[in-house]
C-alpha cells in the first residue's frame, strides 16, 4: 500500500500528482493508485485512468533497477467541470436532457443550460419544472454521476374532421329490405310499408361542417401543418332549400317523394302506375316513377328522379337520375354475343332480390339481396350480393366492375362458372391526378416567386402613391398574389387527400367472399389478375404488391 504523503495537490489545486521512487514505494498496482484518490482531498477530483496505468507500468518496470532510485511524477486526477447532453429525436418532437455532475469542478448550472438549448435551436414545448426537477437531482449526485429526462415535447397538428352530412328521411330504396310485420310476427314480403313522402319545411339533411384543425410544433419551433377536413357539398335541388337560419340544414319546400343525389336532395313530384306494357307505353316522366306492378318486355321507363317497381323487370330499359329499386326481380334473355336484354341505369344506385341476363350500371352503389346471375354489372362505388343477415348472395357468371370493392356470400358456382371480377381499378388515373395537382403546385410556387420579385422591384412607395394608375396595378399584383396563395393551399389540400387515397387504395378497395369462391373464377384487382383452380373459403381478397392475396385470418 502507497503512504498518503507520495500524493498532493497541484500548486494551482486542479491536479492530484503522484511522486514516486520505484524501488523505495514499488511494485504498485492500480488498486494502489485508486486507494489513495479516496481520501478527502482528492475523492471529488476525476481519476485520469490512462495516467494511472501509465504510472503502474513504469513503476513497477524500473523497481529493483538502479534508475528505480529517481523519483517518478504522474498526474493522475483532475478537476472537471459538470456536462450538460441534449439529444432531439428524430421527428424533432422530443429533446431530452442528460446532465453529469462535476468531478471538484463547476456544475452546470441554469444560464449554462439554457444556452446549450439555445445552441440546440430548441425553443419551443419546453418544460421549466422539468429542467428544474433535472438540477435539483444534480444536486445530491456523486461526481459523474448523471441524470436524465424529458425537457421539450412538440405538438402534432391535429387534422381537420371531414364534414358529415346526415339524412333524416328514409328514402324508397331502404323499403325493399324492410318488408313490414304481420300482426302474427310473419312478415309480409309483398307489403313494403306506406310510400315514402314529405311535406314543405321537413327537415331532410343535416351537415356538420368541415373543421380546419389546429397546426402543431417542434422542439425547434417549425410549424407543422394539420391536414383540414374535407367538405362535402349539401346543395338544394328541385323542392328542398337551405334552411333560413340555418345553412346547414336542407328542408323540403314541396311535398313529394325525397330522392337523394349527389350534392343533397330533391323531392320529386309522385307518378304512380299500376303497369308498363304496350297498352299504357313507354314512360318519361320529370319526377319520381312508382310502378306498383309490371314492367314489360320491350318497355322504356325514363325519370328524373327514383324509379320504383314494386314487381318484376323483364326484357325491358329503365333509365333514372336517382335510385332504381326493384322490390322483385330483374329478368333479362342472352340475345346475341354479350347483348343482353334488360338495362337498367341509375346516376344513384340500384337495388333489386335477383338479378339474371341484364346489364346494370350505377354511378352508386349496386346491392342484390339474392342472386346476381350471368349480368354485366357495373358500380361507381360498390357491390354487394348479400341478404341482411349475410345468409345467402351469389354472384354467378357474367362481369361485376366496382371501382371501390365487391362482397357476396359466394362467388361463382360448383360447376365451375366462368364469373369475372374487376374491382379497384383507378389507381393509375388517381396517380395522374396527384401528378397534375403537383405540378400544378410547383407551378403556383414559381409564378408567386415571380410576383415577389415583381412587388420588390417596385419604386419606393413616395414615388407612386399618387399615381391612380400605379396604385390600381400594385392593387391588381397583390391581389393576383393573395388569390394565387388561397387556390395554393386548396390544392395542397387536395394533394394530401388524393395522396392518402392513392397510398391506401388497395387496402380500402378489395374483394370479400363471406363463405366460397369456386372454381374458374377469373379475379383482377388492379393490375393484378388470378383465376382460381380450386375453391376458396371465407377470405378477402387484395392486390399486395400486384398480385392477387387471399386472407383467410377473418373467417
Amino acid at each position: 500500500m502507497l503512504e498518503p504523503s507520495v500524493i498532493a495537490l497541484s500548486a494551482d489545486k486542479s491536479k492530484a500528482e503522484l511522486r514516486v521512487v520505484p524501488n523505495t514505494h514499488g511494485p504498485v498496482s492500480a488498486e494502489d493508485i485508486h486507494t489513495l484518490l479516496t481520501q478527502p482531498s482528492f475523492a471529488m477530483l476525476f481519476p485520469i485512468e490512462s495516467a494511472i496505468n501509465k504510472a503502474m507500468t513504469e513503476v513497477n518496470a524500473l523497481c529493483g533497477q538502479k534508475p528505480g532510485d529517481h523519483e517518478l511524477f504522474f498526474a493522475i486526477a483532475e478537476r472537471k467541470d459538470g456536462s450538460v447532453n441534449i439529444t432531439v429525436s428524430d421527428d424533432k418532437m422530443q429533446a431530452s436532457m442528460k446532465i453529469t455532475s462535476a468531478w471538484g469542478g463547476k456544475d452546470m448550472a441554469l444560464p449554462d443550460i439554457l444556452n446549450m438549448l439555445k445552441s440546440k435551436k430548441i425553443k419551443m414545448g419546453l418544460s421549466k419544472p422539468k429542467i428544474m426537477a433535472l438540477m435539483q437531482r444534480l444536486s445530491i449526485l456523486p461526481p459523474g454521476e448523471s441524470c436524465e429526462g424529458v425537457i421539450a415535447c412538440g405538438k402534432a397538428a391535429i387534422n381537420g374532421e371531414n364534414a358529415v352530412i346526415t339524412r333524416k328521411v328514409a328514402l324508397a330504396r331502404e323499403r325493399l329490405l324492410q318488408p313490414q310485420e304481420r300482426e302474427d310476427g310473419s312478415v309480409d314480403m309483398r307489403n313494403l310499408g306506406a310510400l315514402i313522402t314529405v311535406k314543405p319545411n321537413d327537415l331532410l339533411m343535416v351537415k356538420v361542417p368541415a373543421t380546419l384543425g389546429t397546426p402543431g410544433f417542434n422542439v425547434h419551433g417549425d410549424i407543422l401543418q394539420q391536414v383540414p377536413g374535407k367538405d362535402k357539398p349539401m346543395e338544394p335541388g328541385t323542392g328542398t332549400s337551405l334552411h333560413p337560419k340555418d345553412p346547414n340544414k336542407l328542408i323540403a319546400t314541396l311535398s313529394g317523394q325525397p330522392v337523394e343525389n349527389r350534392k343533397g336532395m330533391q323531392v320529386d313530384d309522385m307518378l304512380q302506375i299500376k303497369d308498363v306494357d304496350v297498352r299504357f307505353g313507354h314512360v318519361n316522366f320529370k319526377g319520381s316513377i312508382l310502378i306498383t306492378g309490371d314492367v314489360h318486355e320491350g318497355m322504356e321507363v325514363k325519370a328524373s328522379g327514383d324509379v320504383t317497381v314494386m314487381g318484376f323487370v323483364d326484357s325491358a330499359s329503365i333509365e333514372a337520375h336517382g335510385d332504381v329499386i326493384i322490390s322483385k326481380g330483374v329478368i333479362g334473355r342472352l340475345i346475341k354475343d354479350q347483348e343482353l336484354s334488360t338495362s337498367i341505369k341509375a346516376q344513384g344506385q340500384i337495388c333489386a332480390q335477383f338479378v339474371q341476363y341484364s346489364r346494370l350500371e350505377a354511378q352508386g352503389s349496386i346491392l342484390i339481396t339474392k342472386q346476381l346471375l350471368h349480368s354485366h354489372t357495373t358500380s361507381g362505388d360498390s357491390i354487394t350480393v348479400s341478404d341482411a343477415q349475410s345468409r345467402r348472395g351469389d354472384i354467378v357468371g357474367g362481369t361485376a366492375t366496382a371501382a371501390k370493392g365487391i362482397r357476396a356470400i359466394a362467388f361463382g358456382a360448383t360447376a365451375g362458372t366462368k364469373t369475372e371480377l374487376f374491382c379497384a381499378m383507378h389507381q393509375g388515373e388517381l396517380k395522374q391526378q396527384l401528378k397534375d395537382l403537383d405540378d400544378s403546385i410547383k407551378g403556383m410556387v414559381v409564378a408567386g416567386l415571380e410576383l415577389e420579385a415583381r412587388l420588390r422591384k417596385l419604386p419606393p412607395k413616395t414615388e407612386w402613391q399618387n399615381d391612380a394608375g400605379m396604385i390600381e396595378q400594385v392593387k391588381m399584383m397583390l391581389d393576383q398574389k393573395n388569390q394565387m396563395a388561397a387556390e395554393r393551399i386548396k390544392e395542397e389540400v387536395e394533394f394530401t387527400q388524393h395522396q392518402s387515397e392513392v397510398e391506401g387504395y388497395f387496402d380500402n378497395y378489395f374483394i370479400k367472399a363471406e363463405k366460397h369462391i369456386f372454381t374458374n373464377v377469373e379475379i383482377h384487382i388492379g393490375t393484378a389478375f388470378n383465376r382460381t383452380h380450386r375453391e376458396h373459403g371465407p377470405c378477402v381478397v387484395k392486390n399486395v404488391n400486384q398480385e392477387v392475396s387471399f386472407d383467410y385470418s377473418n373467417r
